[in-house]
């Protein structure tokens, strides 16, 4: 690989605990001679004297705006809103090239300082396929936090846990009613996830995928009790749920579960709902009548930070240790510059 100095930031949003990388493969980085840099950060499920143990050099959180221009600022999630000119390249979740409502701004900033967003959504395969993800454990997530709305068991705010004690709140207990379930994009990780999630509640769910969603069966859509959502579109398709959806009286949909979040986008399939909720305000309700409670959390994962960060990190690592080598790195580049065309940024 080529030399490369790696700068693990600390995450902004308070609620975020996971790394992309965990201390025992950040030695595996040192060890192959990365140069690696972590920032303090008082919340993220390791402590920084993890990664000093294994080579890593500490700094006070949110100093990667000094860092060498050279250095590649790792991340998860959105950057603060300062500096206005990003010169370093970033690797983290942009959430940026769906024409969602702050994608000039983020990507204007990258323009701006000449730099570039290396976006972990697009570190794909030459099949189109990602490379690492944090699908399952959203999927796993989304679909137990709906069990828990859904049986009157979620307790807000949110904490984090861990799988056994999760799965523990997941299990039926005398007097649980029987639902049903539907997961649709069921065959990918989130939606692989979810449904193994269902089944530790004691639920069998039905799984819809392409072939049911092409010609979408709404009144079955609506007979179902639970729905969790776990399609990322990537070109226009139908909405699955409309606002007429939610006043149909015949609609037993009663928890819906979205674990895209896609929220603002051009893309959204559940376009019935304008804000996501939160660990403070997990569940929201969207109608009275039948009523009709939301979940729509954009850092599911987060709940369960060691699993979810154990697993994302196993992923990354061969591709941090290919860096600049393998052609997954130069896909992701071309998608910033295409987004940035897009947008009359170049």
């Amino acid at each position: 690989m080529t030399e490369l100095h790696l700068w693990l930031r600390h995450e902004v949003r308070t609620t975020e605990r996971r790394t992309p990388i965990v201390p025992s493969d950040a030695r595996r980085l040192v060890e192959n001679g990365v140069t690696l840099t972590v920032e303090e950060s008082p919340q993220r499920i390791f402590s920084v004297e993890r990664y000093e143990a294994v080579g890593g050099r500490v700094v006070p959180a949110g100093s990667w705006t000094s860092a060498p221009t050279d250095a590649v600022v790792l991340g998860l999630k959105e950057l603060p809103d300062e500096p206005t000119e990003l010169r370093h390249r970033h690797i983290f979740f942009g959430h940026a090239y769906k024409r969602q409502p702050s994608a000039a701004d983020l990507l204007g900033r990258f323009t701006a300082g000449k730099g570039a967003l290396l976006d972990l959504e697009y570190l794909v395969d030459d099949t189109g396929r990602r490379l690492a993800a944090f699908g399952f454990w959203a999927g796993y997530l989304g679909a137990a936090l709906a069990v828990l709305q859904h049986r009157g068991r979620l307790v807000a705010p949110l904490t984090p846990t861990d799988k056994d004690a999760l799965d523990r709140t997941l299990r039926p207990v005398a007097g649980d009613e029987e639902f049903t379930a539907l997961v649709i994009g069921a065959l990918g990780r989130s939606g692989r996830g979810a449904r193994v999630a269902l089944r530790e509640a004691g639920v069998e769910p039905t799984c819809w995928d392409l072939e049911e969603t092409r010609d979408l069966d709404r009144p079955a859509l609506l007979a179902h009790d639970v729905m969790v959502n776990a399609v990322l579109a990537t070109t226009p398709v139908p909405p699955f749920l409309r606002d007429a959806d939610l006043d149909a009286p015949a609609r037993r949909l009663r928890t819906l579960c979205d674990v895209t979040c896609d929220v603002g986008s051009p893309l959204n399939v559940l376009p019935v709902y304008d804000r996501t909720t939160d660990w403070q305000e997990p569940a929201r309700r969207l109608c009275e009548e039948p009523p009709l409670d939301l979940i729509a959390i954009g850092n599911l994962p987060s709940l369960l930070p060691k699993e979810a960060s154990t697993d994302f990190s196993a992923a990354l690592l061969p591709q941090l240790l290919d860096f600049e080598v393998s052609g997954a790195w130069g896909r992701c580049l071309d998608r910033f510059h295409q987004a940035c065309r897009e947008l009359g940024l170049l």
